[in-house]
């Protein structure tokens, strides 16, 4: 079965403190990843027009290639595939003249917190639950010289395969694990993000825990996760769903995430922001057709989800 190619990340391991990543590479590993629709997308990432991108610029929207590099035959082909990817939730890209509008839209995250984090230019960066590493080519038109994205959901790392199949050398690198498998962790990244992830474990402490033993000494973290109001101390735990969500446990108020990562170990500490989350930037599009936050809130008030929590706002923070 083909797979994708990671011989450039193991050949930049090799050797160093990350040698040990490379088993999350090998053709064992990934032949024993479990996921109904795994091995249809594998034959569909092989079956990709065999074009490499003409141009690759990350800015809001991640444009790879152009419309022009493809024969129109290709372009039908890239299209059918690029769909059976279904739904994309993180973007938006621009995939050789073809716009995928996702659901979320990362350029204004990213907007929010690129001018107050350190400069990533010669770093190597490590974002934690990336989705199909949108944030992850931000980082590398921010300078990374490593960029580097962990994502258990196969879907999502499905489409990262996709997209970086025509862009093969850029050193931006997806492996198909979560934080707690990558259980040899080396204090090696100048930058750890984890946006969108904390409210998901059931270990809120583990994960920052884990996100720290990544870190170099003084290295940066930039922390991103919905929060509710509250005081220190004060935590949210949904009876089952939050927003639709059933993989919920935690929600914490901005003052106990910050006795959260003071507890773990970190100094530092700012807030850099808290904004709701619009429909504006979480929406249904045709990349993504299915229930997305309009039909997470209380029709009768917005500022509700539909099992009666406030609804999602989202604090961002910086940590040393």
């Amino acid at each position: 079965m083909p797979d994708m190619d990671y011989s450039n990340l193991v050949a930049a391991l090799d050797g160093g403190p990350l040698h040990s990543l490379t088993r999350f590479v090998s053709p064992e590993f990934l032949d024993s990843l479990r996921h109904g629709d795994f091995q249809r997308w594998r034959k569909l990432i092989a079956s990709l027009p065999p074009v490499e991108a003409s141009r690759f610029e990350p800015g809001d929207v991640i444009r790879i290639g152009e419309a022009a590099d493809l024969q129109p035959e290709q372009h039908e082909v890239l299209v059918e595939a690029l769909r059976q990817l279904l739904p994309w939730r993180k973007g938006p890209f621009e995939i050789f003249g073809i716009d995928v509008d996702s659901e979320w839209r990362g350029d204004l995250k990213w907007q929010r917190l690129s001018s107050q984090i350190r400069s990533l230019s010669g770093k190597s960066v490590l974002d934690v639950g990336c989705g199909n590493g949108y944030h992850c080519f931000r980082m590398l038109e921010g300078g990374a010289c490593l960029s580097l994205g962990l994502e258990p959901h196969l879907p999502y790392v499905g489409q990262f395969w996709a997209i970086k199949k025509f862009i093969p050398n850029l050193p931006v690198h997806v492996l198909p694990i979560s934080l707690e498998q990558y259980t040899d962790k080396e204090p090696v990244f100048d930058t750890v993000f984890s946006m969108g992830v904390l409210y998901h474990s059931r270990s809120p402490l583990d994960h920052l825990l884990g996100l720290r033993q990544c870190l170099k000494p003084g290295g940066e973290l930039v922390l991103e996760s919905i929060v509710v109001p509250g005081r220190k101390g004060y935590s949210l735990t949904p009876t089952k769903r939050y927003a639709r969500m059933g993989n919920v446990w935690f929600i914490p108020s901005v003052e106990t995430v910050k006795s959260w990562l003071q507890r773990c170990g970190f100094n530092s500490i700012r807030l850099i922001d808290e904004s709701r989350t619009t429909r504006t930037e979480q929406r249904q599009t045709d990349w993504m057709p299915f229930d997305s936050l309009k039909e997470s809130l209380d029709e009768a008030n917005p500022d509700l989800t539909i099992e009666g929590y406030p609804a999602p706002a989202r604090a961002i923070l910086l940590a040393e």
